[in-house]
This record gives structure tokens, C-alpha cells and sequence, in this order.
């Protein structure tokens, strides 16, 4: 199975992308974090997303936040999926992050999730994983199916 990475802009987003890792975990995914910023360690970030495919992965997942050039400049230099998550600051509360992140020039697309949406980029990238992977798409079909029967309860024991 494909890995997937996950790319922090700093340590402090550990909290912000910590429901991913544990998404992955659980669909059995495996997950690779690291530490890369697109300013300060560009070289490094470059190098990782050339070397990606290449190293066994099939997705990468970018969170950053403010400038939030991260999942950009890894998608430049990749052809794997790549997924932004923008992360919530304190300046902006995100929304310069989302924009960062989703506003792509042609040619160099990034799938963009809500701000500090990790979970669902999780999903996504399990999503894509599953596309050759039965295995996994069975696994997302009955968490689908889980979700249904927990409304359809809520649902049922409504009293108004």
C-alpha cells in the first residue's frame, strides 16, 4: 500500500494535523510525518517532493498556516496528489491560509480542505488511495454506511 506524508510548515501544527495521522492509522494507512517550510527549508522541501514517489508514497498532505506556501511549492515539485490543509492563525484566523492554499496557478493543482480540516483530508487522501485499493474502498463504504445509521438513530429518538 501507498504511503501517505503528512507536511507540517512547523511543530506547531502537531495539534491541527494530529486527527489525520489518526484517521490513517485507523483505515491502516501508512503515515509518514515531517517538519518542512517552504521559506526556511526550501531546498529540503524540494527534495522531499521529487523524491516522494519515488520513496512510496501515493499522497501528500501540506498544512500551514499564514503564507501557507507549503502545499504550492510541494505540488510544483511533484506530480502526486497533494492536499492543503490551511491552518488557523492567530492574524487572520485562517483565511489567509486557505487563500494561500487554494489559489493555485494553473497547472499546479491543489486539493484544498477547510481551514484545519485535517480529518477530511485524511479522508481524501484515502479516497484516492482506495481508487486501487478494494480494500479500502470497502472500509470507506462501511464507514459511509456507520455515519447513515447514526443519523437515521438521531433521526428516529428526535422528540419535538
Amino acid at each position: 500500500m501507498k504511503k501517505v506524508a503528512i507536511i507540517m510548515g512547523s511543530d506547531s501544527d502537531l495539534p491541527v494535523v494530529s486527527p489525520a495521522i489518526e484517521e490513517l492509522k485507523a483505515y491502516g494507512v501508512p503515515v509518514e510525518a515531517h517538519i518542512y517550510s517552504a521559506h526556511r527549508t526550501p531546498a529540503l522541501t524540494q527534495k522531499f517532493a521529487k523524491e516522494a514517489r519515488d520513496n512510496g508514497f501515493g499522497v501528500i498532505i501540506a498544512a500551514a498556516g499564514k503564507a501557507a506556501h507549503l502545499a504550492g511549492a510541494i505540488a510544483a515539485n511533484t506530480t502526486l496528489p497533494v492536499i492543503g490543509i490551511p491552518v488557523k492563525s492567530s492574524t487572520l484566523d485562517g483565511l489567509d491560509a486557505l487563500l494561500s492554499t487554494v489559489q493555485m496557478p494553473s497547472g499546479i493543482p491543489v486539493a484544498t480542505v477547510a481551514i484545519d480540516g485535517a480529518k477530511n483530508a485524511a479522508l481524501l487522501a484515502i479516497q484516492i488511495l482506495s481508487t486501487g485499493d478494494p480494500t479500502l474502498a470497502e472500509k470507506l463504504d462501511a464507514a459511509r454506511k456507520a455515519d447513515e445509521e447514526k443519523i437515521i438513530k438521531k433521526d428516529a429518538s428526535l422528540a419535538i
